[in-house]
């Protein structure tokens, strides 16, 4: 019995040392990956002083409001804003309607070329989006798209169409078929099947899709650069501002970082559980 129990008490002590060790990885982790954001934070609240200082502080040496202020007026900022909130639902909107369709067709029906659209789509996420931006550019000027709000949303739609079908692939081949068979043998067409049956159970895994193609959409800064003036710029481009020929003025910029941060968390706020559902959905076959 000394024996059992000992050995009991060995595997329990392993278990928690275990445990232990992998939460000591998960805090360092969350450490690394946070620690920028608070710096942001840091920053955008301290005196201006204080942010070029070369011997920083990592605890706030005092709060002020008025980098916000500096930020709000070095440039507009509610026109970048407003711009890049209307490409990014946009491209979210337009992507959604588009992807999962197309996901729905590969996933549901089999047809001629179908494993060549499903390499095709892999193949396209590969490119580096800095290699296509004289194709891009030339592309647009002949269509008369350059320096428009709607030559960007096609540009977005380019990269973040692949990304939205591969990921709704992945949910849909989860949901069983039989669900859909069963509605139907009940009287329901395809259609009605897939709005009934088959579109609440892809919903949680719509959000976290649409959720990361926002986010794509409202942080790209290289073909917002490249393709808009600086009457149209976007919000990104819109932090180029506090780089001036004096220096930048990085408590400004870390203040107008923060402000673009917001929407973002806001929305993370919104469909955090749909998020979570989604995340998860598509963790296991079935």
């Amino acid at each position: 019995m000394s024996t059992l129990a000992g050995a009991a008490r060995r595997k329990t002590t392993g278990r928690r040392k275990s445990r232990l060790g992998w939460n000591l990885l998960g805090l360092l982790v969350f450490a690394v990956a946070g620690f920028p954001l608070y710096w942001m934070l840091n920053t955008a609240f301290k005196p201006a002083k204080d942010a070029i200082d070369a011997d920083p502080s990592l605890l706030p040496t005092g709060i002020t409001l008025d980098n916000f202020t500096r930020a709000l007026d070095i440039a507009d900022f509610w026109g970048p804003v407003g711009r890049s909130m209307a490409v990014s639902l946009a491209v979210v909107g337009i992507g959604m309607v588009v992807g999962l369709l197309a996901a729905l067709a590969i996933s549901r029906f089999a047809f001629r070329g179908r494993k060549i659209v499903i390499v095709g789509i892999l193949a396209v996420q590969m490119v580096p989006l800095v290699a296509m931006i004289i194709p891009v550019f030339l592309l647009l000027n002949d269509l008369g798209q350059y320096d428009r709000l709607t030559g960007l949303i096609i540009t977005y739609l380019t990269f973040i169409l692949p990304f939205t079908v591969w990921t709704l692939r992945g949910f849909i081949v989860n949901i069983p078929k039989e669900l859909e068979e069963a509605a139907m043998v009940d009287g329901c067409s395809r259609t009605g099947a897939f709005l009934r049956v088959v579109f609440p159970l892809l919903a949680p895994g719509m959000v976290a899709t649409s959720v990361y193609a926002f986010i794509q959409a409202w942080n790209e800064y290289l073909y917002a650069l490249m393709l808009l003036s600086q009457k149209n710029q976007t919000a990104t481009v819109w932090l180029g501002n506090f780089t001036t020929k004096h220096g930048t003025e990085y408590a400004p910029m870390m203040a107008g970082a923060t402000m673009m941060a917001v929407p973002i968390v806001a929305l993370f706020l919104l469909v955090q559980r749909k998020m979570a559902a989604g995340l998860t959905a598509g963790a296991v076959k079935g």
